[in-house]
């Protein structure tokens, strides 16, 4: 039991934030031997925990304890002369915490640099990016100008910017040229990109153009490279730090500048363990170190767009190509009552094939990857399923194998169907592969490159690729999601997406808002040069409001359509939510062990709504039976407020030990 606090003098008392579930900070005494220094917060401790040693971070430094001192134990050792996180950084993580309902000392193992989490040394030598030419600033057009004018007069406090400019407008410029003006004044900038494919183009960009160190941080670079680059950003020696959603965490000497390119993609929120959003928390970050924030995207998600007309973001547009660039035309393709050979209708194939003799290049755009996604029996209805999820088996015709894309279990493919031993059994369904094959028929003299994830393993690959598709070599490209965004094709004469049906129809609320995205990325990636560029869309649906809306008005006024319903089902931004996960290998209990949250919730509060507990969309994935319960509030604040009451109820449930469970603040997928 907690005694009062005791007040000690000549004592110092570190309270630590240890990697562990408790969601409480844990009071040591000073080390024995500690040198002559008093340590400070945000410095590493290694600290005794149980039977264990672990390493925490000092959050802070005090000379009272709610515990008796006579218990308290000493720490091992004070890792660091100077702390590695300041004030303002003490205070992001502290609101994260608090936030994403996250342990404190759990957030700081997520986002410190696994060398750093294991006690190496702090002198590492930084793998600096090497200049490979040096590239002049571009004219800017006036709507340029403009926004890099606003910016900097905004340096030194804080502001949030949307940079809402089409694609091929010119946003990577006025990137660079905000940039030079932090560079001249030492101070550093921040950029956020999506995806780690992106990372190599935007850093050959900087590269070109700065005679700078360069930070790079992502999932593929090297332990010791990362916590390199990562000391290198927080002493200041390096005045750009380019990395993807964790890069956020990256402690600064001198911020000036926050960017956040391709704002609205999913790709900023994590989906598991610390659930968090880099873009929703850069925002807090640059609040709280009172920096300018530009956010910029040809495609704003909605949240934004409200922030926008809420007066929270100031606007600033792009709203012309750069350059010679035109927008491309658009065209609908309505394959209702017509005959497609492996999803491909005739007109699509001609144009294709025009597009080939003019010497220009496609791109086609399917985004689900293998053969075919059903193995289907004729005489019963059989189709392969996979026994730990519920999906089915996707056949991949390369390897010959039937493969989860959700557990990754694999199957060899059957000769006869496993119910009725028919043998008539077939592939239903286009994948990349099928429509890779389909296309060498009809067009065999020319280069056909499939992008996806069982094509392109790395980064390396993937240059590859982007260089033969600049080179000219590649005639066709088909691609995933890898290739809706951020590339610069100017060769490239047509874009086709191939099935757009999906997405129409999702039980998902989001997932009009995201297919309007991606048909606006893709349709992006063509017209860049100086002819004007063509894109295929092939619907059974060419009469879908939202399509009409966005093919031949807009992804502004699509995004007005958007709002106004959000705003009529009284849907995020107009709400807020928080989504409870729950899993177990027996059927039923997570869906108990949700219903006692929503007891607890319904029996304390009226302002906070509670939808389920229902199974998952996918109720069974890698062996286990999930549910979820949904959140839903008015005000933000109330619905923190019931999460901090009823947390410290939910992790005493006894029920709880036999679950895994997780909570998602502000979900962007509920599947």
């Amino acid at each position: 039991m907690n005694q009062s606090p005791q007040f000690i003098n000549n004592n110092i008392i570190l309270r630590v934030a240890v990697p562990s579930p408790l969601r409480r900070l844990f009071d040591y005494l000073l080390p024995t031997a500690h040198g002559n220094y008093n340590p400070e917060p945000g410095t590493r401790v290694l600290v005794p925990f149980g039977k264990r040693e672990l390493l925490g971070i000092i959050v802070a430094v005090t000379d009272h304890s709610t515990i008796d001192v006579a218990k308290l134990k000493p720490a091992l050792q004070i890792l660091d002369v100077t702390p590695l996180f300041n004030t303002s950084m003490l205070q992001l993580f502290a609101w994260a915490s608090r936030y994403y309902q996250y342990p404190l000392g759990m957030l700081f193992d997520a986002v410190l640099p696994s060398w750093l989490r294991k006690q190496k040394t702090l002198e590492l030598p930084f793998v600096a990016t090497h200049q490979t030419k040096q590239l002049l600033p571009l004219k800017l057009n006036s709507f340029q100008e403009s926004a890099v004018a606003e910016v900097i007069k905004a340096i030194g406090k804080f502001q949030a910017f949307l940079l809402d400019g089409v694609t091929g407008s010119g946003k990577t410029e006025v990137y660079m040229q905000l940039i030079t003006r932090m560079v001249e004044a030492n101070k550093q900038t921040l950029i956020l990109v999506p995806e780690i494919n992106l990372t190599p183009q935007t850093l050959q960009h900087f590269q070109e153009r700065f005679q700078v160190p360069i930070a790079v941080l992502h999932s593929q670079v090297t332990e010791k490279n990362r916590a390199s680059a990562w000391l290198h950003a927080q002493q200041g020696h390096a005045l750009i730090v380019l990395g993807t959603r964790l890069a956020a965490f990256t402690p600064l000497k001198n911020p000036g500048l926050f960017i956040i390119d391709e704002e609205h993609d999913l790709a900023f929120k994590q989906q598991d363990h610390f659930r968090y959003s880099a873009r929703d928390l850069l925002l807090k970050r640059a609040q709280l170190e009172q920096c300018p924030i530009l956010l910029g995207t040809a495609t704003p998600s909605l949240e934004t767009w409200h922030n926008v007309i809420t007066k929270k973001f100031h606007y600033l547009e792009l709203p012309v190509r750069a350059g010679s660039a035109q927008k491309p035309v658009v065209e609908i393709i309505d394959i209702r009552h017509k005959k497609l050979d492996e999803g491909l209708s005739n007109e699509l194939l001609a144009q294709i094939k025009q597009q080939l003799e003019n010497k220009q290049q496609i791109l086609l755009f399917l985004n689900r990857r293998g053969y075919a996604p059903v193995l289907m029996c004729c005489k019963c209805g059989w189709h392969h399923t996979c026994k730990r999820c519920d999906s089915n088996m996707i056949l991949h015709h390369d390897t010959q194998i039937l493969r989860c894309h959700h557990c990754e279990a694999q199957n060899v493919i059957p000769q006869s169907c496993a119910q009725c031993n028919d043998a008539n059994i077939t592939a239903i369904g286009l994948g990349t592969q099928r429509l890779e094959l389909c296309l060498a028929r009809y067009f065999p003299t020319a280069n056909i490159v499939r992008v996806d994830k069982d094509s392109v393993h790395n980064k390396k690959q993937l240059k590859n690729v982007l260089d033969s598709v600049h080179d000219g070599s590649t005639n066709i490209l088909i691609g995933t999601q890898m290739l809706s965004k951020g590339h610069h094709f100017p060769n490239l004469g047509l874009v086709a997406i191939v099935d757009i049906d999906a997405a129409l129809f999702s039980a998902d609320f989001r997932a009009t808002e995201r297919i309007g995205q991606l048909i606006t990325q893709v349709a992006g990636r063509t017209g860049r040069g100086t002819k004007i560029g063509k894109v295929v869309l092939q619907t059974t649906h060419p009469d879908n409001k939202m399509l009409q809306t966005l093919v031949y008005e807009g992804y502004h006024e699509f995004l007005e359509l958007l709002i106004q319903e959000r705003r009529l089902t009284g849907l995020p931004p107009y709400s807020y939510q928080v989504l409870f996960r729950a899993e177990t290998k027996v059927p039923a209990i997570a869906g108990t062990f949700l219903q006692s949250i929503k007891k607890l919730i319904t029996a304390s509060t009226t302002t906070v709504s509670c939808l389920g507990p229902i199974p998952a969309p996918m109720e069974k994935r890698q062996g286990f039976y999930r549910a979820q319960l949904l959140l839903q509030a008015d005000s933000r604040q109330a619905l923190q407020s019931q999460l901090q009451s009823v947390i410290p109820h939910i992790e005493a449930n006894k029920l709880g030990r036999n679950v895994r469970w997780s909570i998602d603040v502000d979900p962007l997928e509920m599947f």
